[in-house]
């Protein structure tokens, strides 16, 4: 499903944006640090602070219409270097578990920031991946430095 361009793109990207509907179809756009282990991407909810008291929007949104889209871009004043990719999909929200505690794990191989955080009673988002699109240089060797 994801070509090898694709997956090296997402894997050199280090901010994505999430966008989900509520109920009603409006939406909620949010940047989030991922993770892409399979065929599933990972969003884990961080110790930022937020009000305890009413879950996130994007959570409760999921809840609502678990029809999602993350979009990786890269932005350059040369538009040849121009790229995104965009995945659909459907997000399950996981509170605990082996697939849970792996994908937290996963993120903090790649986020530094998160391993002096404690995850492990926070959800997290994974979006299962069934559609992919993209556009633009994806190759490496065509992105600014």
């Amino acid at each position: 499903m994801l070509s090898d361009a694709q997956r090296r793109f997402l894997d050199q990207s280090r901010v994505a944006h999430l966008a989900t509907a509520d109920r009603a179809g409006a939406p909620h756009l949010v940047p989030v640090c991922f993770c892409l282990i399979g065929l599933s991407l990972y969003i884990t909810v961080d110790e930022k602070p937020k009000r305890a008291d009413i879950p996130l929007k994007r959570l409760r949104n999921i809840q609502e219409n678990p029809a999602v889209a993350v979009t990786v871009d890269q932005w350059d004043e040369d538009w040849t270097r121009l790229a995104w990719v965009m995945l659909r999909g459907s997000a399950d929200i996981l509170i605990d578990g082996d697939e849970h505690d792996h994908a937290q794990a996963g993120l903090r191989l790649r986020y530094p920031q998160y391993r002096l955080m404690d995850l492990a009673p926070l959800p997290v988002i994974a979006v299962r991946i069934r559609r992919v699109l993209s556009w633009g240089a994806l190759d490496p060797d065509h992105r600014p430095i």
